[in-house]
């Protein structure tokens, strides 16, 4: 495993599908099978595209920051800061598996929004 390179893909395929091309980031960096852990998400690649799809057509004006990537094995972790119109900020958390040819073939998530405030001053990233 390339681990460097797996982590560099996990970006360029979220980034390509938040930004409104999944179709694109299917073709470059998914490979025979993509499994769906996100329950509002159907499974395949099929179920990825529409739900990107959609979501670029309800908001256009969405933006995304990649915090930190991390990668151990066959798995990369991206924790990202997602802006929202209204200016609704989310934290997320995104799990790439990756087969044995370099392409992202499973998915797992966790979405909080930000807070208004904190207990601990600290902030989400």
């Amino acid at each position: 495993m390339n681990l460097e390179q797996n982590k560099k893909n996990a970006i360029a395929f979220y980034k390509t599908a938040y930004l409104g091309k999944p179709k694109e980031a299917i073709e470059k960096y998914v490979g025979k099978e993509y499994i769906q852990h996100n329950p509002d998400v159907a499974n395949g690649t099929q179920g990825f595209i529409d739900y990107f799809e959609r979501m670029q057509k309800e908001y256009p004006d969405k933006s995304i920051e990649f915090v930190r990537c991390i990668a151990e094995g066959d798995l990369v972790a991206l924790h990202t800061h997602q802006t929202w119109p209204g200016n609704d900020q989310y934290v997320t958390m995104d799990f790439f598996r990756f087969d044995d040819n370099g392409k992202i073939c499973e998915h797992w998530d966790s979405i909080q929004q930000v807070p208004k405030n904190s207990a601990n001053g600290n902030s989400m990233y």
